[in-house]
This record gives C-alpha cells, sequence and structure tokens, in this order.
C-alpha cells in the first residue's frame, strides 16, 4: 500500500510538471506606452506560470521608439522564450514593429504578410533635413544591427530597412542569407507544430529545446484601462476629443441647465487627459490649440462676424501641426484630417454664433422692455395730457397721451413709465390686441 501511494504520488507530480503552457497575446495598434506595458505583463505572467513560450501576434504600422526599445528589453531579459509572430495573412509589422520582430528569441511571418521600417520624417510630417535624417536614420540602424547581430539575422538587411526604408515579404525575409526571420506558418497551430523541439539560442547565449506538443494555450488580452488607453491613445482621437470636450463645455457654460454638452464634454476632456499622457505632445503645439479653442469661445460670446473665429482657426491649425512631437508618420495628424476636422469645428462655432447674434436681436417679450410696440385698447377716453385706463396683455394700466382717443379705440404703446404707459391712437383696427 506504501510503494503504490508512492509511486501514484510520483505519476501525478510528473503528470503536473510535464504540463506545457503557452501564453498567447496579440498586439494590434500603434507601439506606444499601453502596447509596452500590455507585452511586459503578458512576459511577466508567462514567467510566473513557469510557461514554456510566449507567442505574441503582432500587427502595426510602427510607433514610438522608446516604447519599442521597452519592449524588446523585456523580450530580451524574460525567463521564457518569445516568439514574435506577424499574422495573420494580409498584415504587416513595419517600422518599430521591425524591429520588434528581429529582437524576438524566434520570428515567425504568415503567408501574404511584410515586414520594414519607414525613413525617419520631421514632426510636420516632411521630410527632415540632410543632417538631422543622417543622424535620426544612423541611431536606429544602429539599434536594428545590434539586435540582428546579437540574434544571428541577416545585419545588412536589417540595416537598408532603416537606411534605406526597405520592406521585405515574408519569403524574402526566410530565404535571406543569413535569414531575417526563422518560420512562415499559416496560423498559431502550424506555427507551434513547427516549433516543437527546435532549439533556440536565447540573448544570453543559453539554448533552449522548445516543447509545444498538447500546449495549454493561456490567451492573455488587455485589461480595461488598457483598451480605453489604446483606444484613445492616437493624436487624431485624442485632438477630437479635446476639441469636442472643451467646445461642449462652453456650450453648457453659454447655455446654463443644458446638462447633456457638459456631461459629454467633461468625458471628452477626460478622454483627452488620459491620451495626452502617454502621448509625446509638444505643448508650445497644445497651448496654440487650447488659444485657438478660446479664440473661438470668444467668437460664441461676443459674437464678432468672424473675426475671432478665423484667429482661433488658424491657431488651432498651426497646433496641431506641431503637437505631436514625433518623428514617426503614423503619431502625424496630416493636413487631411487637420483641415477636416478645423473646418468642421469653425462651421459649428459659426452656427452657435449666428444663432446668439439672432437672439440678440430677438425683442424682449417680458418685463418693461416687453411692453413696447405692443397694443391696447382704451377702456375710456383719454384727452390729450390727460390719463385714462387700457388694456393689454390681459391687464388694466393706466395710460396717458399726447392726443385724444375715443373709449374702444386700439392703442400702440410707446413707453413705460414706472406703472404708467405711454400710447398713441392705432390708425389702422387689428383685432386681438387686448
Amino acid at each position: 500500500m506504501v510503494v503504490s501511494s508512492v509511486l501514484a504520488a510520483a505519476q501525478k507530480t510528473t503528470t503536473e510538471t510535464d504540463d506545457v503552457i503557452i501564453y498567447v497575446a496579440e498586439v494590434d495598434a500603434l507601439i506606444h506606452p499601453v502596447s509596452a506595458e500590455f507585452i511586459r505583463q503578458t512576459i511577466n505572467q508567462a514567467n510566473a506560470a513557469d510557461a514554456a513560450l510566449v507567442v505574441l501576434t503582432l500587427r502595426t504600422p510602427g510607433g514610438l521608439v522608446d516604447a519599442t526599445r521597452a519592449i524588446n528589453t523585456s523580450i530580451i531579459e524574460s525567463e521564457t522564450p518569445v516568439v514574435v509572430y506577424v499574422g495573420p495573412s494580409g498584415t504587416r509589422a513595419a517600422s518599430a514593429g521591425f524591429l520588434i520582430t528581429i529582437a524576438a528569441d524566434i520570428a515567425a511571418m504568415a503567408p501574404g504578410t511584410h515586414i520594414g521600417a519607414a525613413h525617419p520624417v520631421a514632426g510636420t510630417g516632411q521630410a527632415m533635413d540632410e543632417t538631422m535624417a543622417k543622424k535620426a536614420a544612423s541611431d536606429v540602424a544602429a539599434y536594428a544591427r545590434s539586435l540582428a547581430s546579437q540574434r544571428r539575422r541577416n545585419i545588412e538587411l536589417a540595416e537598408k530597412a532603416v537606411t534605406e526604408s526597405q520592406s521585405f515579404t515574408e519569403e524574402e525575409a526566410l530565404q535571406a542569407e543569413p535569414p531575417l526571420i526563422d518560420v512562415i506558418a499559416a496560423d498559431l497551430d502550424e506555427l507551434l507544430d513547427q516549433l516543437d523541439g527546435r532549439k533556440v539560442t536565447r540573448w544570453n547565449g543559453n539554448v533552449v529545446v522548445l516543447r509545444t506538443t498538447n500546449a495549454i494555450i493561456e490567451r492573455v488580452e488587455m485589461n480595461w484601462r488598457q483598451q480605453l488607453l489604446s483606444a484613445v491613445a492616437h493624436p487624431q482621437v485624442a485632438v477630437l476629443l479635446f476639441s469636442l470636450g472643451t467646445l461642449g463645455l462652453t456650450i453648457e457654460l453659454w447655455n446654463p441647465g443644458g446638462i447633456f454638452p457638459g456631461i459629454v464634454g467633461a468625458l471628452c476632456l477626460l478622454l483627452a487627459f488620459f491620451a495626452f499622457q502617454i502621448l509625446p505632445i509638444n505643448y508650445v503645439g497644445l497651448l496654440l490649440i487650447l488659444f485657438g479653442l478660446a479664440l473661438l469661445m470668444a467668437e460664441m460670446l461676443t459674437a464678432t462676424y468672424g473675426l475671432l473665429a478665423a484667429g482661433g482657426i488658424v491657431s488651432m491649425v498651426l497646433g496641431s501641426l506641431m503637437l505631436v512631437d514625433s518623428a514617426v508618420p503614423e503619431f502625424q495628424l496630416g493636413w487631411p484630417f487637420i483641415l477636416s476636422s478645423m473646418f468642421a469645428l469653425g462651421l459649428i462655432v459659426s452656427l452657435l454664433a449666428r444663432l446668439g447674434v439672432r437672439a440678440q436681436l430677438v425683442r424682449p417679450v417680458t418685463g418693461r422692455s416687453g411692453m413696447i410696440e405692443q397694443l391696447g385698447r382704451a377702456m375710456e377716453p383719454i384727452v390729450a395730457g390727460g390719463a385714462g385706463m387700457v388694456s393689454t396683455h390681459g391687464e388694466l394700466w393706466s395710460a396717458t397721451s399726447d392726443e385724444d382717443i375715443r373709449e374702444g379705440d386700439e392703442v400702440l404703446i410707446v413707453a413705460v413709465d414706472g406703472m404708467q404707459l405711454t400710447v398713441k391712437r392705432q390708425p389702422f383696427q387689428i383685432s386681438g390686441g387686448s
């Protein structure tokens, strides 16, 4: 009995330790601090669970260099081997995605995908001057060479992907000598089949044999905070939220009691500030946008017939051009977005300003001012210079006149002095005045 118990316990321990766990996460977004945080958390979870492998399914147009370096540092320092898989078919891993791919322990691509990098550009989206372009390209190219050299990948092609903006299909990347990637696989199952039993040399030189047969797949997703920040962490979304939020609060202050514009405006501003925390913001550009919004608000409140609105739109266009302090094209707002959004915002403000002018020109309908030029009916004769009773708005008023008025005549109110009206005879009889 004792021997049987020991054997059963040993068999159970062997079965438990033989479980193969693979963590899988998808990154389908720009590379920014939220992406870096998500990948770091995924790798840390895999390390804590003693997983056999981490698979990062990557598709991205690019992103920030600092966030890319942070991701690659997490990959390099990971206790668990990391596979970067560019897929599914038809997607790409460009710019920052290329650097992340070649930094992985295993670089894999799906058929019909490509990797590569764009040449650095200025913050306005235009080409840099020659000196700045060389400095920016040289820095990133050196980083790419370092990654490719340590991972025993094609150093020449890694450099050309940066300096010459070259891109490579999955076949070109695999058939290069030495190759840029290690595996071509149509999907995750095929990828794991090909990796089973494969020897991988880690960054520190240790050799690991991958075991992926009958693996338990643990899929990791972003938490709600990361999903929210990832959705709004795009310059275009952030600027729209910021503009709409400020506009909503302005409408609420201009017309207190609306409630809905104020609530929507506050939510938009909070989301915009979340985005600004993780985007590389140029605060001069942000101040120009704020100044432009202030001019638009002033236009709604003072109605200068478009002068302040025009200045506000110009200020916001200039601020939008320099808002994002990054040379990555994917983080630039672009002229189509800037012009269309500023035109729409200017149109909204112009409409509100027009409504404000019309409201100011509307004759008052209450109080003393609302009595002027209203009709009434004399309830008794009024002698020129004397006083009598007049019915108007369903009320009886004491009235005086500079002309004789007969009982029953329709009169026009021309002035209000305290509780006494000044009237004159209405030459035409208009029914419904009293």
